[in-house]
């Protein structure tokens, strides 16, 4: 795989005032935070449905985008703005919430199955390919599998907010190293932080 320079960065989530608190925007939360370290300005992009933006990050341009096609149906946004500026699925970072990780923890990943995720099941589907990267945001599990739809679009705690919200700080701060392929530099920093 080599050090892959990331040109897209996606956070998954469910558009609409609705859902803004919920625990599945883990992912929007941090493409926020990123936006607002980058002073980049995401707006509506109709043909990659979703809102998006340019950032500079340590030299490099990488696109920063929010899909707002809800959920299960991210992909098609991905897919989208990834084909027109012709970015593999290995330039790609795909941010999401995490059931399997406790809140405050973050965890980066190349690769690998969906996991039941709604978003990454169809990111999968529609890159037709799983080796994107993954930064899985930790927002803890309810305990019972029946339990999971309801979790995942109620607000979070909030001792497990505050959690949260630090792993994305700790997130944000190993971006650079992502972006420009310094993968195991950035696991390393992220993993012993969170």
């Amino acid at each position: 795989m080599g050090n892959t320079v990331i040109k897209l960065i996606v956070g998954l989530g469910n558009s609409g005032s609705k859902y803004e608190q919920t625990r599945h925007n883990a992912g929007f939360w941090f493409l926020d935070s990123l936006a607002r370290d980058y002073h980049a300005a995401l707006r509506p992009e109709n043909k990659f449905h979703g809102e998006a933006a340019k950032a500079q990050i340590k030299g490099n341009q990488v696109w920063l985008l929010k899909p707002d096609t809800f959920m299960n149906l991210s992909g098609q946004s991905i897919a989208a703005l990834s084909r027109f500026y012709k970015i593999t699925p290995e330039q790609i970072l795909v941010v999401h919430d995490e059931l399997d990780l406790p809140p405050g923890t973050a965890r980066l990943k190349r690769g690998g199955g969906h996991g039941g995720h709604n978003g990454l099941r169809d990111t999968i589907e529609k890159l037709g390919s799983k080796e994107f990267l993954r930064l899985r945001i930790g927002i803890g599990h309810p305990g019972d599998k029946s339990k999971v739809h309801d979790y995942v679009l109620k607000q979070a705690s909030r001792v497990d907010q505050a959690e949260i919200d630090i792993a994305i700080q700790h997130a944000a701060d190993v971006i650079a190293d992502v972006v420009t392929g310094e993968l195991d530099a950035a696991m390393n920093r992220l993993h012993s932080a969170t």
